[in-house]
């Protein structure tokens, strides 16, 4: 109990945050040098398939990796949660449920590579012209299902809806650095905005934007809360 007095859960919250954007970016790098990644995602099948087996198991293991790292999301959104529910508590819950619904959305869309994936590209390399042709039409179904809809679509909308109310919850509290509040708001709005690339191409700018901006403010979360201070708080508001 002491540990959670002291703020240990906002601080441990924190490091998940931060730590989580490095190694996100960390396993992009590694699957753009060696899977052409994100660009392989719009590729055919007769492509993709055979690039992802060529991978091997490291290829495998650091998809493995990467559909795991949502996951810290969940203590991302409790830590921000602890912070900043004096200021708003029910903006701040709804927050930490779409940290939650971001977590398994992303993993959701993510794990059909060193999975489903995987094996549709082990049978792809064995099968003839008809078999490939319906592995294609299976292929195509779940990377607009679990990919576009689940893991992009439904993932980002999570995760700007947490960022945009841990946000103006933020410039609600009597903490400084009020710009680290607004920072978290453009992003948010960006990713709203961005997550409709899929959609139409007009957005496509503001999307790469948000392509920096998303790992930018991760970190910037993340060392507030590993930083974090609680400092006086006005009684809770209605949301």
């Amino acid at each position: 109990m002491n540990w959670l007095k002291e703020g240990g859960v906002v601080r441990a919250g924190g490091l998940c945050l931060a730590g989580g954007a490095l190694a996100f970016l960390v396993v992009f790098s590694y699957l753009a040098a060696n899977f052409n990644y994100p660009d392989v995602l719009d590729g055919p099948a007769a492509t993709v398939l055979p690039s992802l087996l060529a991978t091997g198991a490291s290829g495998r293991l650091v998809w493995t990796i990467y559909a795991f790292l949502p996951l810290i999301w969940i203590p991302a959104g409790v830590a921000a949660f602890e912070a900043l529910s004096p200021v708003r508590r029910g903006a701040m819950r709804l927050a930490m449920f779409f940290a939650v619904l971001a977590a398994i959305a992303m993993m959701l869309g993510l794990m059909r590579w060193p999975s489903i994936h995987w094996h549709l590209a082990l049978a792809y390399g064995q099968a003839g012209t008809a078999e490939q042709a319906t592995i294609a039409a299976i292929f195509d179904g779940l990377n607009t299902y679990l990919g576009n809809f689940i893991g992009e679509f439904l993932g980002e909308m999570a995760v700007s809806l947490f960022f945009l109310l841990t946000s103006l919850a933020w410039l609600r509290s009597p903490q400084r650095a009020r710009w680290i509040g607004w920072v978290g708001v453009i992003t948010a709005v960006a990713g709203l905005i961005g997550m409709f690339r899929n959609v139409t191409d007009v957005v496509a700018p503001i999307a790469a934007v948000n392509n920096y901006l998303l790992p930018l403010f991760m970190i910037v979360l993340g060392v507030v809360l590993i930083r974090w201070r609680a400092d006086p708080m006005p009684p809770p508001s209605v949301p």
